[in-house]
Parts: structure tokens; sequence; C-alpha cells
């Protein structure tokens, strides 16, 4: 393509002037790989974006989106519905918690995001406690980018553009991360459960009667894997416990195997009242994000003549036939294939792969939770440098990786081998050796 071809599409996330001068394009996908449009081979070490764990272009998958594209395009969801919708509902609050009853549909993690923390608003003001107004998010956190979410995450870069227009009533929690005390940690971290008890300081500051709601993702992804220490979960549900507040578990990412599980809670034993997920919900065929609803949080809102609207919230594309059909083929896939229990088998050969990078010069520190994993580099003279010249040259090299500013970040499919880690962290090990000090 040529750079006047390049130039309309302003590129999300993206350093677009540097990536027009030297584009990496791919053409095509299959499993593990994707395909360059020179027809070069790329080993996907990132498993699309958090999204793809059960590999590209699934067969049954595919299959299942294109019998649908024939059958049914589109059907609205207001005042509408298809059996598919209902369908996956059913299926993915089959493999919730128990106690969560319904689910929300979405067309990403950002508007799942946002939905849940207006539930959450709407059922205490239902409740007969709309000053309860306040959101608590915690600092680095990512929760997506609609102005909800931007709002309770705490990642700098993304809010700095939009301060003025933030949310207000937001409070933050410290980030859990500390080198000094969790460098090279192998899973959770054991230093840092008492980081949780800074709720009860916003509660003493606030008055816990005035929270809606605390949002945290179990296991912090795009700022660079920040793991929970032992205990700390559980610490932030005692304490919005005993205040009648809300907890919502950010799950776009760790939900649908990422961390050997269907949900986070089953690896922490943690259940919060609210989920949000997104990503391998389709297997990152076609867009789509969910709102898992407690049983008790639902009931509130089922009041009044029953031809009213309950909440009036909901999107053009909610619950789209063919994402459907995409979600209810991956949760096939996901079963047939034991691709939860593929993840889960895998993390110690993943955990082995990353820490033997301790020790190599300009390595300050890996760490790991399930199929997530970051190898923390020291930067150059410009932050972020170091991390983007790893990827490109990863990239060029045969290898897809993922960067964000001087932390490498993996997130490896669920079904890999031996023969896929060695490959990707080979070439990874080869140029952090050449990538300067």
């Amino acid at each position: 393509m040529t750079k006047k071809n390049l130039d309309p599409f302003w590129m999300p996330f993206t350093g677009n002037r540097a990536f027009k001068a030297s584009p990496r394009m791919v053409v095509a996908a299959d499993g593990h790989y994707y395909t360059t449009d020179d027809g070069r081979q790329v080993l996907d070490g990132f498993s699309g974006l958090w999204t793809t764990g059960a590999g590209h272009c699934h067969p049954k998958i595919v299959e299942a989106v294109r019998a649908q594209a024939g059958k049914l395009d589109y059907s609205a969801a207001f005042q509408l519905g298809h059996p598919q919708a209902f369908e996956l509902a059913d299926r993915v609050c089959g493999l919730a918690p128990e106690g969560f009853s319904n689910c929300f549909f979405t067309n990403s993690g950002s508007e799942a995001v946002d939905s849940a923390l207006k539930i959450a608003l709407a059922y205490h003001r239902i409740g007969g406690e709309g000053h309860r107004n306040r959101l608590i998010g915690r600092e680095r956190g990512y929760h997506g980018v609609n102005f909800g979410g931007i709002s309770v995450g705490g990642i700098a870069p993304n809010r700095k553009m939009f301060s003025t227009s933030l949310l207000p009533n937001v409070d933050h929690l410290p980030h859990t991360h500390n080198l000094e005390k969790q460098a090279f940690s192998k899973g959770q971290p054991q230093w840092g459960a008492h980081l949780a008890s800074e709720l009860n300081r916003l509660v003493a500051l606030h008055d816990g009667s005035n929270i809606a709601a605390v949002i945290v993702e179990p296991v912090a992804g795009s700022t660079g894997i920040l793991v929970p220490p032992v205990g700390y979960l559980q610490e932030l549900r005692k304490i919005c416990d005993q205040h009648g507040i809300l907890l919502i578990f950010d799950e776009v990412i760790t939900a649908f195997g990422r961390i050997g599980g269907a949900f986070a809670s089953e690896r922490f034993d943690v259940v919060p009242d609210i989920i949000t997920c997104a990503k391998g919900l389709t297997n990152g065929f076609v867009p789509m994000g969910a709102v898992l609803i407690k049983e008790k949080i639902f009931e509130r809102f089922m009041q009044g003549p029953p031809n009213a609207i309950e909440l009036f919230h909901g999107y053009t594309y909610s619950g789209h036939p063919l994402a459907c059909a995409a979600g209810l083929a991956a949760m096939d896939v996901f079963k047939e294939e034991g691709l939860f229990e593929q993840s889960r088998a895998n993390e110690k050969m993943f955990e082995a792969a990353l820490h033997s990078f301790k020790g190599m010069d300009g390595v300050v520190d890996v760490r790991n939770f399930g199929l997530m994993g970051a190898i923390e580099l020291a930067p150059s003279e410009q932050p972020g440098e170091r991390g983007y010249e790893v990827f490109t040259e990863c990239f060029r090299q045969g290898v897809f990786i993922r960067n964000g500013m001087d932390t490498l970040q993996f997130s490896p499919f669920f079904d890999g081998d031996e023969d896929y880690y060695t490959q990707i962290f080979d070439t990874v090990r080869k140029v952090i050796g050449g990538s300067g000090k």
C-alpha cells in the first residue's frame, strides 16, 4: 500500500507517523500465526490482543459466523430478540460464579465497564441510596477508553487530555506494584495485601454510605501485568461487604481461560457483585462485551408495570447475531478442546520460560499469573524507546509480542506447546541481548 492509502486511517494506541513510515501489515491468520503482506509467517505471542486464546480462524467459529451471516444478519435488541442472544447469556451465566443470573451484552470491554458503573449507580438509587454516587478505581488500572472507564482508570496518558471532563466523585486506590518488595515474584506476591486497607481510608474520608462501587482488574493487564498480592482481593471483598459497596471485577482480559478458568473467582476464591468481560467471549472474532449481574442486583430493577423499561441503557448492536454465533461457537470450542484446562496446565512452562530472563542484563523484573506475563526492561534515555525497539525487532524476526513502554507483555495461546514457547522466548532473548543497555 502507498502512503496515500495509509493516511486516512487514524490508528488507535499507535504512533501513526512511525507506523506509516514502516508499516507492519498482516493479511491473514491461522492457528498460531499471522501472515504479513510480504508473505512472512509471524508467530503470535500475544494471541491477538488478549483475545484469541483458542487460535486464529478456528474452523468451528468461522463456520458458525458464516452460517449466521447467511441466516440472520441483524436483529434489533430493543423490544425484539433472537434465540442466540438468550442462549449465549445462559451459557455465560452458567460459567460464572454461583449467584450470577443475568448478562447484559455490549460491543466492547469499554462499553461493558461504563454499563457496569451505570448499573451500580442505578442499583443504589432504586434502593433508596441515591447518595451512593462515589466510584473507586485504582492507580494504573485500565478500564477501557470511554469516559467512565478512564475516570475510574488510573493510566495517566489515557486521562491527561480529558482531565477536565472526567466523571466527578471518583477516587483511586494505590496500585499494588513494588519492585523493591515484589521483583521476580512467581505468581502472587507475598507482599502487599495491606494495600487493600487503603479502601478503609477512603471509607473514612467519604463515609462508606456514599460509595457505590469499587472496580479493579483481578490481574491488571494493560499496565504491565500487576498480580494481586496474596490476600489482597479477599480484603477488598471484606471491606466492601462491611459497607454495602458493590465490588466490580473487570475481567475483560482475565475471563474465559486467560488465567486458567472461566473467571478469576475460580483462581482467587473471591466472588464480586458484577463482572465485565469481552475479548475471549467470542475468541476475538466479532466485537462483543458483557456485564454479568448477580440476581440480587437484577431483581431490584424489576419493578413497576411489566411493560415498563427497567434500565434506560443499551446499544444498537447489543447481542448482535454474528457476535452471538461466534460466542456460542467459542463456548463449544473451549469446552470440547478443554482449553481452560490446557491453559492451566501450561502455566508452569510459561512461568519457567519467563523467569529464565532473571539475571539477564537490562531485565529489572519478571512477573506472571496464569497465561499473562511481563518482562520489565531498564529504560534507555527515552522511556519506552527500548521496549518499542524490542517489539519492532521481534516482529521483524517473526514473533509478535506487545510492549507497554519498557515492559514486554505476553499473552500466549492456551494450547501452546514447548516449541511455541521456545520460538517466542529465544527470539526475545536474542533481541534483548542486542537492544542496548
